[in-house]
């Protein structure tokens, strides 16, 4: 019970603070990329910062996007064997899909890890003074949360699975 409400916690938590981050993100991108072309327009210069910032804002914003989109369950996907299943078939394929996107989402965090590990060893660019694996960061915390997202849904899609299985048994037995 008590892990339940800490786990609750967490998520509004999480939820609060990506969404926020996510604002955040494009008011200054905003705001940056106004300054540029006002810059450019009326002093023919800009922040030379300014540019390289912005790209990685829009990094950062497209991997929140996706943690958000997938928390929401709203990502791509291709879902024709689930729109053709029966009815009684599609918490199974749920189950799978959710499953593989684990999985994907998981090898993909190790291998962010790794290319964070290789760009705090080998990279030497900076933006800002700060060094470039720290811009880099998003992507191993983003496949991170996604991956929690999808162990979340895995967690759902079995919770109504064993449900439909008990509402079958109590069925059978009357």
């Amino acid at each position: 019970m008590i892990i339940r409400q800490v786990g609750r916690h967490v998520l509004t938590f999480e939820k609060r603070l990506t969404d926020g981050l996510l604002c955040l993100l494009l008011v200054t991108m905003i705001v940056l990329a106004c300054l540029q072309i006002g810059l450019r327009t009326f002093f023919s210069g800009g922040l030379l910062w300014a540019d390289p910032l912005l790209r990685y804002l829009v990094l950062w914003s497209g991997m929140l996007g996706a943690v958000v989109a997938t928390r929401e369950k709203k990502h791509i996907g291709i879902d024709v064997v689930g729109y053709l299943a029966p009815e009684r078939m599609k918490p199974w394929i749920g189950l799978g899909i959710d499953l593989f996107s684990a999985s994907v989402s998981v090898v993909l965090t190790w291998a962010a890890v790794i290319f964070i590990g290789n760009e705090r060893l080998y990279g030497s660019s900076f933006l800002l003074t700060i060094p470039s694996w720290i811009w880099n960061l998003i992507f191993p915390l983003a496949f991170g949360l996604i991956s929690i997202h999808f162990i979340l849904a895995i967690a759902a899609d079995i919770r109504i699975l064993v449900s439909r299985v008990g509402e079958n048994e109590r069925g059978s037995g009357s």
